[in-house]
């Protein structure tokens, strides 16, 4: 088979393809617990555990729910902060050859209630503070097993619940061996965001999420060494890239997992003074603030080498300006829930192009496709629909077989991400396709827009909407925040970006705000924006 161009950029020692062993992810752990049985697995405010017990602890769970009638194929939620609580959890529950299914503890009732009733979840793994919440839909559910953990000591007793602690050591018998089929059975159910309607239920195999796993330790493996690197895991495990990056990935590398249960900067810093890790994979609102924090040189920030962004797109000058700072690289890459979620990254091997989510992982194939008809490939630097096949694709949506046949074509999985290559392979993603701005019949990236504004001194965060015009269709809209002890005016903001964007780009609307709307994750939710937006304009009128 040919090389595709931007596996030509592969060093001998990192591979293009590599082989994917038929193992299940309680495999892959139970290698790592054999290989590192003393190291540190888990780092958690000061306590440690090593990796022989977290392999206990994760048999034990796994009989507790077997006892409780728990079978292959059910499904059982998480809604925790990022805990030890929550890998042993999760790996508890694979090892039954149950189905995690991942729960931001921020939802509300309406949105638990949907995501408990579409998995049919028949137990479910909760943080204490949040059972309220559950208490208001479980009547509605087909969840039987309430399991709750406290990270603040011990817990309360009600008649719904039991506490993890109890339910742990109170498992009388070993685990029973369960036979999964990597291939075929589903590790874990990953729910999108429900942007375009109702949210769907990623089918992600173990073969899926171990190959995965491999794809991102072949091609980070100059910068990892096995059974010694520690990483700080502040980004949540409930999200994709937290679960590959910050669970998986650690495990299988017999790496230290430094936990947080949240992003909280001055705590940030204080866990990166004592625990000195030496990754960090993150978010660019982060960066943002750790960039932006008075004294974070003091804290030893550059014990940090290697600092992976995902999620959303890192602003250029924002890369620029905290690798100056502490001397670590930035490494940006791209993925999604339906791919496990890495696809792309910038090499430590090769170039880094800013503005670039870098280059296909081993294993993955890619190409940009007109958008309409999604069937043409188009040429480098032409602009059209990103679509990508590789080990890491998911199986399909959970109970959606018309949204996974649009979805995934003749083994392709239509992103929906408006994106061009260069001529070596690099990836740029210009934007959601639903993002886009057509303004006068001009279609608008906000990316490309909110690059230009984060290169401005003042502005701290940029986030570019689309707002309806009666004339032109959409108007530019830029929503900012910024930096502290800085002036700006509307005035001011227009005249900069007419210096540096073609008239039809430039900002015509532009409202300053103390902050923006974030998920958990730290991601700018742009909808929500674009929302309020929409709905003070109506209001206007």
């Amino acid at each position: 088979m040919s090389k595709k161009v931007w596996q030509k950029l592969y060093p001998k020692h990192i591979q293009s393809e590599i082989v994917i062993p038929d193992l299940s992810l309680p495999d892959m752990l139970q290698e790592t617990v054999k290989k590192y049985p003393n190291h540190s697995a888990i780092y958690f405010y000061g306590r440690e555990m090593s990796y022989t017990e977290l392999g206990q602890l994760t048999d034990k769970f796994g009989a507790a729910l077997q006892e409780k009638g728990i079978k292959k194929g059910d499904r059982i939620a998480i809604m925790l902060p990022n805990s030890p609580q929550y890998i042993i959890s999760y790996y508890g529950i694979l090892k039954t050859g149950g189905i995690v299914t991942q729960v931001n503890p921020m939802y509300t009732p309406t949105e638990l209630e949907y995501i408990l009733n579409d998995s049919e979840a028949k137990a479910i793994v909760i943080y204490e503070p949040l059972l309220p919440v559950l208490e208001q839909v479980i009547h509605k559910t087909s969840v039987e097993l309430v399991i709750k953990v406290n990270l603040q000591g011990a817990a309360s007793e009600d008649e719904v619940s039991i506490d993890f602690n109890d339910f742990l050591y109170k498992a009388k018998g070993s685990i029973l061996d369960i036979d999964i089929q990597p291939n075929e059975d589903v590790a874990v159910l990953q729910y999108t965001g429900g942007t375009t309607g109702r949210s769907k239920g990623a089918m992600l195999t173990h073969r899926n999420l171990y190959a995965n796993v491999l794809q991102c330790y072949e091609f980070f493996k100059d910068f990892i060494n096995p059974g010694e690197d520690r990483k700080l895991s502040v980004i949540p495990f409930f999200h994709v890239y937290g679960m590959t990056s910050c669970i998986n990935l650690t495990i299988l590398t017999g790496s230290t997992n430094i936990i947080l249960p949240r992003f909280d900067v001055d705590e940030v810093l204080e866990t990166i003074k004592n625990a000195k890790p030496n990754s960090f994979p993150g978010v660019p609102t982060m960066y943002i603030a750790l960039l932006n924090h008075p004294k974070a040189k003091e804290y030893g920030i550059d014990s940090i080498k290697v600092v992976n962004s995902g999620s959303a797109p890192m602003p250029v000058e924002v890369m620029r300006s905290f690798e100056e700072q502490t001397g670590s690289k930035i490494l940006e890459g791209y993925g999604l829930s339906e791919a496990s979620p890495t696809t792309h990254c910038n090499p430590i091997f090769g170039s880094r192009k800013p503005g670039s989510v870098g280059i296909g992982i081993p294993n993955t194939d890619y190409k940009i496709v007109d958008l309409a008809t999604g069937t043409q490939e188009l040429k480098p630097g032409e602009i059209g629909e990103l679509i990508i096949k590789g080990p890491q694709v998911m199986k399909g949506y959970w109970n959606m077989p018309e949204e996974t046949i649009n979805t995934i074509r003749d083994g392709w999985l239509y992103t929906g991400d408006i994106a061009y290559m260069d001529d070596e392979g690099y990836l740029y993603i210009v934007d959601r396709k639903k993002d886009m701005i057509i303004a006068s019949g001009y279609n608008v990236y906000p990316r490309e827009v909110e690059e230009v504004l984060y290169e401005h001194p003042a502005i701290k965060e940029a986030v570019v909407i689309g707002i309806p015009d009666a004339y032109r269709g959409e108007n530019v809209k830029a929503v900012i925040v910024l930096k502290e002890k800085t002036k700006l005016s509307e005035n001011e903001l227009i005249e900069y970006c007419r210096e540096k964007l073609a008239p039809y780009k430039v900002p015509r609307v532009v409202e300053f705000r103390e902050e923006l709307p974030k998920t958990s994750v730290g991601k700018i939710l742009r909808r929500r924006i674009r929302e309020e937006s929409l709905q003070n304009s109506q209001k206007d009128l």
